[in-house]
């Protein structure tokens, strides 16, 4: 334990400075706001009318104006937690994004750390570990999210601390405990995070089905998963009726967009295609427009008569009577997945002596690969994804002995294959941005399915605790 120990607080200690320096050095670096922060920014009373949107990040907001926002983000927590923290060391900002992402930094950290505990790898190969979940967690195309006013940061954060949790919870004594709570953490950070995570509600349930240390069975084994189980969803439950539930208000929005970005986008037979949704011929002129435009199709006297068509069953219907446009769609939302770097967000601040729009590429390793094999699409992604499945269905199996890597490697995956088909298929803008919940769980899959190739530790000793050996115990004749 004391071994143990040790080798926790070092890999702590390694990777939150790595990322302090990678946050910090020679510059801080964020995300630019897109337009959306002020749904969060509300819920603080720090929505300034006049911040920078996308060229630059604003890294300290001061009151604003109140205004109401009905948003759920579990982004708001550590927003709201952060701007606590910065009172207390004296910043006189409503939110500062630097005090932002040093907490985003140390609850990345004790995830990575929490993930090398969970590993039954040697020291070495645990070390091997934590260099590739940090070139993941560090990489450009996601880490500037610790420092910004939008939601993805509390979603990577939210996954890392799950997996962390998932995977001590499949050790026994003590680490199974603190893995509960770190899952409890990293479920409620992740589910919660924006209305695209909570496709892991079921992947989570399904993980903790499969949570088994070594030698414990009966009520020792399914106590603590149901636990974890009743508290993260009592929280989910309650966080997400308390404004607008999966941020419904947006649903409409969303469709908009997909008929007029997805598929009436101007380079295919458009006549046809609004035909197909039961929309008029002369709609064609809003293709390209988003709901926010400053003539969109819900301008047009029309509108009101073809609402019911900008719906999700009528685009679904669309999709299934239009197979070859379907995976057209599809391939482009691949390509959007492995570009991986937001073209329109810039990484610095406003007085950073940098150009408008500029991005930083200190951690360009896994995004700047991606990026070389985006015009590939399915044709490179699919087949990644078929590897990291087998590999973690082989780790799954009982006589390899890593079932725990092989559960968080397939929840991992299919995550990123339902957020690929929701963003891909149900939003319609802004492509490369949502697609990053795709490609983050898909190259921390990839890592997983990697690390179960290593050997394996020798199994832990079977807790004197358990049903089992209890049992054994009572029926040994005496001496």
């Amino acid at each position: 334990m004391a071994r143990e120990i040790r080798l926790g607080l070092g890999v702590l200690i390694t990777s939150l400075g790595v990322l302090l320096v990678r946050f910090l050095v020679p510059r801080p670096i964020g995300m630019a706001d897109n337009g959306d922060g002020w749904r969060l920014l509300c819920q603080l009373g720090a929505s300034q009318p006049d911040r920078p949107s996308e060229k630059f990040v604003r890294f300290a907001y001061g009151a604003a104006p109140e205004c109401k926002s009905a948003y759920i983000s579990s982004q708001s927590w550590l927003d709201k937690i952060a701007s606590e923290l910065g009172k207390l060391l004296g910043s006189s900002s409503v939110l500062n994004l630097l005090v932002l992402g040093v907490l985003c930094c140390v609850l990345l950290a004790l995830g990575i750390t929490a993930i090398v505990l969970g590993l039954r790898l040697s020291t070495r190969n645990r070390i091997i570990a934590t260099a590739l979940l940090l070139l993941v967690v560090a990489d450009s195309a996601f880490f500037g999210y610790v420092a910004s006013v939008l939601s993805e940061g509390a979603a990577f954060v939210g996954i890392v601390l799950l997996c962390g949790g998932l995977l001590l919870m499949n050790r026994t004594g003590a680490w199974r405990y603190a893995g509960a709570v770190v899952t409890v953490l990293g479920a409620l950070i992740g589910i919660n995070a924006k209305t695209q995570t909570l496709l892991l509600i079921p992947l989570v349930v399904l993980a903790l089905l499969f949570v088994r240390p070594p030698g414990v069975r009966g009520v020792a084994r399914w106590a603590l998963p149901l636990a974890v189980l009743v508290v993260a969803g009592t929280g989910t439950a309650l966080t997400q009726s308390s404004g607008d539930p999966a941020n419904a208000e947006y649903r409409e929005a969303n469709m908009y967009h997909v008929v007029f970005d997805a598929i009436v986008d101007g380079q295919h037979d458009s006549s046809a295609d609004l035909a197909a949704l039961g929309l008029p011929p002369e709609f064609a002129k809003y293709s390209g427009t988003t709901w926010w435009s400053a003539h969109p199709a819900h301008s047009d006297p029309l509108y009101p008569q073809y609402r019911d068509k900008i719906s999700r069953r009528n685009v679904a219907h669309y999709y299934l009577t239009h197979p070859l446009r379907t995976v057209e769609i599809m391939h482009k939302a691949a390509q959007e997945v492995l570009t991986a770097r937001v073209p329109n967000l810039g990484s610095f601040g406003e007085h950073a002596g940098q150009p408008p729009l500029a991005k930083e590429y200190r951690v360009p390793v896994l995004s700047g690969l991606t990026g070389l094999l985006a015009p590939l699409g399915l044709f490179f992604l699919l087949p990644l994804w078929i590897v990291v499945l087998w590999l973690g269905i082989r780790a799954f199996r009982r006589r390899s002995g890593r079932r725990d890597l092989g559960v968080v490697t397939v929840m991992l995956l299919l995550f990123a294959v339902a957020q690929f088909l929701a963003s891909g298929l149900a939003e319609g803008i802004e492509g490369v941005k949502h697609q990053q919940l795709t490609l983050f769980p898909t190259l921390l899959a990839a890592v997983f399915a990697a690390l179960s190739l290593l050997p394996r530790k020798a199994p832990e000793e079977v807790p004197a605790t358990s049903d089992e050996a209890a049992q054994e115990v009572a029926v040994q004749p005496a001496a």
